[in-house]
């Protein structure tokens, strides 16, 4: 999801605010459609994912305009069902959610900023309905307290709030190759089993548990009892241990999706890989207590890790692999995904930055070939 205080999404927005009632302020104050709601979407995500803020900045204009509309009407679904009247049914706002969907793709968004943004990228970029459907279902999830007796029921989840923006923001980047889109998927599902990791105390005192059921088991905790009077233990210190074991595997395959990108976009998303990872290692250096602690990663090594990620435009990418089959829960969003109609190639003209890009991508297919034939050769 796009909110890491409660699964969810990755996002550090302050206690106390409201990112829709912000969206929808700035969006009211000009009439001017497009213009306006281009700014309330810049509002929302500055004002909540800090992270993603930040790593956007590093995105290159045409790509960080879409990925901001999308991360808006994530937001702001998001809200929609955190924030439903009291006594509203889940099902009841999920389904106006979808409605408001399927309104998008009608080509008659409601008048909200975040669907009259969104409009113009699905049609643009190909984003097929049904990975927006699978984010709202899992906010559905959310929201009716489903448990995780496994990892593996656990990666659906991630794979609904997580995976999917992962999918759509390959899409937003003009990358449609199956082991790319995968990549993407699994980043997601990695930043969000790191956000559960950090958050096993909020959740645990809003009466939600994310980690696997299984796993507590395997370290002798009643997964019930335990969420009734929740406490810190060194039990409890493995199975968080573990998940940020199986987050760092994500993360490590991520990389090679990272390879795959346009050289432009490179960045960013490596940016938000490495901050994302690090709050997993600021959890470890707390002793894997995230009971009585939240992670935090301080500005300056933020800065750090972001400086550290513009090496990944400048320096020619090894080891790619293009053999890794996809994490199980997230083929079918790659398979949505993929039959995505591709956007028509832009011309050959351009101006000169854009052209220099195409010609310098092209020496890096060239010099990748060159060193798969000496490999084999070899």
């Amino acid at each position: 999801m796009i909110d890491d205080g409660a699964h969810g999404s990755p996002d550090d927005r302050p206690s106390g605010t409201d990112p829709a009632h912000d969206a929808r302020a700035a969006g009211s104050a000009s009439p001017a459609g497009g213009t306006a709601s281009a700014a309330a979407c810049r509002q929302l995500m500055q004002g909540g994912s800090k992270t993603f803020f930040a790593a956007s900045l590093l995105l290159p204009a045409p790509v960080r305009a879409p990925a901001t509309a999308l991360y808006a009407f994530c937001r702001v679904a998001d809200d929609a069902i955190d924030l439903r009247d009291p006594g509203e049914p889940v099902d009841t706002a999920l389904a106006r959610l979808h409605h408001r969907l399927h309104r998008i793709y009608a080509g008659c968004p409601a008048d909200h900023p975040a669907d009259q943004a969104l409009g113009p990228v699905v049609r643009r970029f190909g984003v097929p309905m049904p990975l927006l459907g699978a984010l709202l279902d899992g906010f559905g999830w959310d929201a009716a307290g489903r448990q995780y007796e496994t990892v593996e029921s656990l990666y659906d989840y991630a794979a609904r709030v997580a995976g999917t923006v992962g999918a759509m923001m390959a899409l937003i980047m003009q990358t449609h190759s199956r082991d790319a889109l995968a990549r993407a998927c699994e980043l997601g599902v990695a930043m969000q089993l790191t956000n559960i990791a950090r958050d096993v105390g909020e959740d645990a005192r809003a009466g939600r548990l994310y980690l696997p059921r299984t796993w507590l088991r395997d370290e002798g905790i009643d997964p019930d009892a335990w969420l009734a009077a929740p406490q810190f233990n060194e039990a409890l210190g493995r199975v968080v241990a573990r998940l940020l074991a199986a987050a760092d595997t994500l993360y490590r395959r991520a990389e090679h999706g990272i390879a795959a990108l346009p050289r432009t976009c490179r960045p960013a998303i490596r940016a938000a890989r490495l901050v994302y990872a690090e709050i997993g290692r600021e959890v470890e250096r707390g002793g894997l207590d995230s009971m009585s602690r939240r992670a935090v990663v301080a500005r300056g090594r933020k800065l750090a890790l972001i400086t550290q990620s513009l090496g990944a435009a400048l320096v020619l990418p090894a080891g790619r692999r293009d053999d890794l089959p996809p994490l199980p829960a997230v083929a079918y969003l790659v398979d949505e995904a993929a039959r995505a109609a591709r956007p028509a190639e832009q011309s050959a003209g351009g101006n000169f930055y854009q052209r220099t890009l195409r010609i310098i991508e092209l020496f890096e297919r060239v010099a990748e070939r060159n060193r798969g034939s000496q490999t084999v050769s070899g």
